[in-house]
């Protein structure tokens, strides 16, 4: 049996909150959290994570489900790399790596949300040296990186270990975050096994969603006018070189696992935890009408997320991982009821808009109004980032189809 301690802090400042304990006996990983006293006492002090209160004991998280990655509580699990930087950290380090390693190897700079992690001395514990986040002007440079990785070439260890740390949180896709002098980015590269402009195709769709009144991150594309063009987004849980605490949806609902759920659960949560929640169920009522219209095939747990905004209080994060699927059947991850069907389905959300406490007219206005933006404009959206001909019209029934006739006919 081994364990690991790490103490946990928030923010800048290091503001000490609480203690991990992670445990591996053989095949078993398992971890307790408990908050300092001080952090209870503290006025400013919050619950990381829902069901982790400030006022209970030491909260208890296992791999016992069959998914290791439960060994952790989701707000941990939140600020770890995902399949990407787990694979990235795998090369780098070695195999038999235990998800309290996952945690704390990647990058400090680049870990997502607010959460720090220090050893007993009260030293930062991170994968890398500090100031190791590359630059804007590295891109292409970390593009041959990570394609060489992708297509198994010999990687430097100082390459690998650089793009490990750097790897950031979510998603299978190849990705690191970037500066631009004190501005952080997540890159998002074109891989080698991509059939279709993906990193392209997800530019053009924020910025319909933008379009649509969707809160989004800031987006462009870099060295556009290559073969292996960059998607790059704005790390929105960074204000002015600030952290801001990040919980995925997964974790604001108390999902482990692999359960899915509803947005009308969102919705819940929103109403109990929200600092405006009638304007985060309108938002997250534009984003579900924007999923079915877009075919957007991203829209797990995973993929909503809450940043912090004080006094007990989170505000749902903007959009981000928006991918259109024009291949896929009519799904969607996270239905639009508890306990109801995955449906890709306007009737079925037109007919929820009463759990969004958005009067039948509005919801219709909504929906025929974003279906009319992004029937008029998808094209020009895949055009502006250099997809077009054949390749635009690949994505064409992503974005006409059933459900949009029925949008338009509301």
């Amino acid at each position: 049996m081994s364990e690991q301690i790490a103490r946990v802090a928030l923010g800048e400042r290091l503001t000490p909150i609480g203690t991990l304990r992670f445990t591996r006996t053989g095949p078993r990983q398992f971890s307790t959290f408990d908050y300092d006293q001080t952090w209870r006492d503290d006025p400013r002090a919050f619950a990381i994570q829902p069901d982790i209160v400030l006022d209970g004991g030491p909260s208890h998280a296992s791999g016992a489900s069959g998914d290791q990655r439960d060994a952790l509580a989701g707000v941990f699990l939140d600020a770890a790399p995902d399949s990407w930087g787990r694979r990235l950290l795998e090369r780098a380090y070695g195999g038999g790596l235990s998800e309290f390693d996952y945690l704390t190897l990647a990058d400090d700079q680049a870990r997502q949300g607010a959460l720090r992690f220090l050893d007993a001395n009260g030293k930062i514990i991170s994968g890398t040296a500090p100031d190791s986040i590359p630059r804007l002007i590295d891109l292409e440079a970390l593009t041959a990186i990570a394609r060489g990785y992708e297509q198994g070439k010999d990687i430097s260890a100082e390459e690998l270990r650089a793009l490990a740390g750097a790897g950031g949180s979510g998603g299978a896709r190849p990705k690191a975050n970037v500066r631009d002098g004190d501005v952080l980015w997540l890159a998002k590269f074109t891989s080698v096994h991509d059939q279709e402009p993906i990193e392209r195709v997800e530019v053009a769709t924020l910025s319909l969603a933008r379009a649509c009144g969707i809160r989004t991150p800031d987006v462009r594309l870099e060295l556009a006018d290559t073969q292996y063009p960059v998607a790059l987004i704005h790390r929105f849980d960074r204000r002015d070189g600030a952290r801001i605490p990040y919980i995925s949806a997964r974790t604001a609902l108390g999902k482990t696992a692999s359960a899915l759920g509803a947005y009308t659960e969102i919705v819940d949560f929103m109403r109990a935890s929200s600092v405006d929640p009638a304007a985060d169920f309108r938002e997250l009522y534009r984003r579900l009408i924007f999923t079915i219209l877009v075919s957007n095939k991203d829209d797990h747990l995973k993929n909503h997320g809450f940043l912090y905004v004080g006094q007990g209080r989170w505000r749902i994060s903007p959009m981000f991982d928006v991918n259109p699927a024009p291949d896929r059947a009519p799904h969607l991850e996270t239905a639009i009821v508890e306990g109801g069907p995955h449906d890709r389905s306007i009737v079925l959300a037109r007919e929820s808009c009463v759990f969004f406490e958005i009067p039948d007219g509005e919801a219709r206005i909504i929906i025929r109004d974003m279906a009319r933006l992004i029937s008029a404009e998808w094209r020009t959206a895949l055009q502006s980032v250099g997809v077009t001909g054949g390749r635009a019209r690949g994505y064409e029934l992503a974005f006409v189809h059933e459900e949009m006739k029925i949008a338009l006919a509301l």
